[in-house]
């Protein structure tokens, strides 16, 4: 029952400023819709920002997270995100989450911090205008609009959310 109970719930990494609005509504309504718990975390001391002025108030912090609460980790892209390519917290919250083969999910600017951090092997997607930085990670960047490798989700854009959001709510699933 435990189990069940904690892949229930997902964290979701917010920049704390400019994340991307249209995918964030995506996530947490597909979450919601599931009667999945979300928690926001992020270094905002209250508040994140969205690029087009949503404002989201933030659960927990980055030094407060224990992976073993939660079923599944989402990176929300946006230009903000951008910010968190070399953010230690992040990339050593996402390896907790794979070492314990729970789904981590990164949209946009995101799947960059999953390369930084040599968790990406072999071929991965992003946002276009960031496929560079996949590449000098030595990832392959695909077209696709999303890709999954093992339990590792990325997608492309915005016009990805729903294709990534089935692919991950499988991953988060397909364990129960």
């Amino acid at each position: 029952m435990v189990k069940f109970l904690i892949n229930r719930s997902v964290l979701l990494v917010l920049p704390s400023q400019n994340f991307n609005e249209e995918e964030y509504l995506i996530i947490t309504y597909c979450l919601e819709r599931e009667n999945i718990k979300i928690f926001i975390v992020s270094d905002a001391n209250t508040i994140c920002k969205g690029e087009n002025g949503l404002k989201v108030k933030n659960d927990v912090q980055f030094y407060n997270i224990h992976e073993s609460n939660f079923g599944g980790l989402i990176l929300v892209g946006g230009s903000g995100m951008r910010n968190y390519w070399d953010n230690s917290a992040v990339q050593l919250t996402a390896k907790q989450f794979i070492k314990n083969k729970k789904p981590v999910g990164a949209i946009c600017s995101a799947p960059i911090i999953l390369a930084r951090a040599g968790l990406l092997s072999g071929c991965a997607t992003c946002y276009p205008d960031d496929k560079n930085e996949l590449e000098l990670n030595k990832i392959s960047y695909s077209d696709d609009t999303v890709v999954v490798d093992k339990n590792i989700i990325t997608a492309r854009d915005p016009s990805s959310t729903n294709e990534f959001m089935k692919a991950f709510l499988y991953e988060l699933t397909k364990n129960n």
